[in-house]
């Protein structure tokens, strides 16, 4: 066993009490019948998680930890440390400098392997931690001994124009050891990882030097293990071929889609490029088609505003807003409106940009500038299809604006999306662009605004683990603000108010604010007073 210090690794485990004194002495006797090594025996046992391990010694100790899920390894590295050695000792390697190799492995302390694999190689061997779990994968995967399922198979999809039902694409291994083998392997690893993780959006970031690898979790940016730099133009254009996007093209923005499956997943990626001074920005957009939550008590209303909003919902005309910044959750509450009130009795077709979920018993209709299908234009038809309730994506512009009050003022109900901060922002937003005041007065029903705040994690109470990826947080609700207009908002609407008074007369009538509603979620113990000051600076 390692000693680090005064105190040996096991001395510290039995003291911060991860693991009791007659598991350790279980475990000594599991490991002289076995002979493996005690890092090995203990997670056996039950005793310790692997991860929990792993963590515990990069904490209290030099050894760094290595994320093989997630690490680009050199092809030619499998060629210093053949496949019967990596089995035999568990170990990967990872990085070479010069005439040394770090090697992932579990038994860190072992220095006998450490000399049996230096003598082998020639190298110069420096110990990296990772899970016994995650060796076993990496050697199958870069060995060729065993399958892995997420791979993304090489032949790219036919381009195709407009909205369409896109062919899913299939996994498997890649079967050879080409430069490229190691690149779609990584792509693949990278997008698993960041839906196990569940984050949103994937930032492939072209700088000077590297290329940044970043993950959207609840809404805050994490910084990944970069691959090195001279994979960056591989890595690039193999995530454009996978996403029909010409390879060709370096100086203007492309967007593309990926449909796969991961982890019996279906999971739609929007796929975004930029050109930069360094090479081109990819942007990935993962929505998770099989784990979204829809309902009103699921995103985060509560009583009594869930009362009001669902009140909203059963009026048989208007206009009923759901506000807020880009990644606050508009279209998920939008979508759970829709499922809320849908039922065989109504017709019920949306428009949007893009269809991100299926709604079964909803007629849904995709923007398709190439052939002029623009929000209006689609509305305009959607009127003359007998529609009970519209839902429109988002409302960009005053022909828009103008269609969803004619809908709204000959008897349906009229739902959609406005980028504005607050509640009563709406209204001064769509003043802006040209609506008329008596007409806005006399069409929209109510706006709800709305931001993402991150839950405290269970696991460890905010204090930070692994599950959480040390960040005390996991998991986001929505935070809400709910305007229901009445014969003084819709006097202040008719004046053309500013929306500091709008606001300030809402809440004179009980309005809940945003930073409000925010703190009685703190209340509830599910997120913190400072995370909610942090998505509502802007009261």
């Amino acid at each position: 066993m390692g000693t680090y210090g005064k105190k040996s690794i096991d001395e510290l485990l039995l003291e911060k009490g991860f693991i009791s004194q007659a598991q350790w002495e279980q475990a000594k006797i599991e490991q002289q019948k076995t002979g493996d090594s005690i890092f090995k025996v203990l997670p056996r046992l039950g005793f310790i998680r692997q991860d929990q391990m792993v963590a515990f010694i990069t904490d209290n100790t030099d050894i760094p930890r290595i994320e093989l899920e997630y690490l680009l390894i050199d092809p030619k590295l499998f060629e210093i440390v053949p496949e019967d050695l990596a089995r035999k000792h568990l170990i990967i390697p990872a990085l070479r400098i010069g005439n040394s190799l770090t090697c992932a492995m579990v038994d860190v302390f072992n220095v006998y392997l450490q000399d049996e694999v230096a003598s082998k190689t020639g190298l110069t061997i420096e110990p990296a931690i990772a899970t016994e779990d995650e060796i076993k994968k990496a050697i199958d995967q870069y060995y060729g001994g065993g399958k892995m399922d997420g791979i993304l198979k090489d032949s790219p999809k036919s381009k195709q124009e407009g909205p369409q039902e896109w062919e899913e694409i299939s996994i498997s291994r890649a079967q050879d050891n080409s430069e490229e083998a190691p690149v779609v392997t990584f792509i693949n690893t990278m997008i698993t990882k960041a839906v196990s993780e569940g984050a949103s959006d994937i930032h492939v970031e072209p700088e000077e030097n590297t290329l940044a690898i970043r993950f959207r979790i609840d809404g805050v940016l994490h910084l990944q293990t970069s691959p090195p730099k001279e994979y960056q133009a591989a890595i690039i254009s193999r995530i454009k071929i996978i996403s029909n996007l010409d390879i060709s093209e370096l100086r203007k923005p492309q967007d593309g889609r990926i449909q796969m499956k991961v982890d019996n997943k279906r999971v739609d990626i929007r796929v975004s490029s930029l050109p930069t001074v360094y090479g081109e920005n990819i942007v990935m957009r993962l929505l998770d088609t099989s784990n979204i939550r829809l309902g009103l008590e699921q995103v985060g209303l509560q009583p009594p505003m869930l009362g009001k909003f669902r009140g909203l919902l059963d009026r048989p005309n208007g206009i009923l807003l759901v506000t807020g910044p880009t990644g606050s959750g508009k279209t998920t509450t939008l979508y759970s409106a829709v499922s809320t009130i849908n039922d065989p009795q109504y017709s019920i077709v949306t428009i949007e940009d893009p269809v991100e979920y299926r709604l079964p018993g909803i007629r849904q209709t995709q923007v398709n500038l190439k052939v002029d299908l623009t929000f209006a234009n689609g509305l305009r038809a959607i009127l003359r299809q007998d529609p009970d309730v519209v839902m429109i994506g988002e409302i960009r512009d005053a022909e828009t604006a103008q269609i969803a009050i004619q809908a709204a003022l000959t008897g349906h109900l009229v739902l959609a999306t406005l980028h504005t901060n607050n509640a009563a922002g709406a209204v001064t937003r769509l003043l802006d662009i040209g609506v008329e005041p008596f007409l806005l007065a006399s069409s929209i029903i109510g706006v709800l605004a709305q931001r993402l705040v991150r839950l405290v994690c269970k696991g460890c109470l905010g204090q930070g683990c692994t599950n959480c990826s040390m960040t005390g947080y996991k998991g986001r609700t929505g935070i809400y603000e709910l305007l229901s207009f009445d014969e003084k908002i819709r006097s202040l609407v008719i004046k053309k108010s500013s929306s500091e008074e709008i606001h300030r007369m809402a809440l004179s009538t009980g309005m809940q604010s945003l930073r409000d509603n925010g703190m009685g979620i703190v209340a509830q113990g599910l997120t913190t007073k400072e995370e909610v000051y942090r998505v509502t600076q802007d009261e």
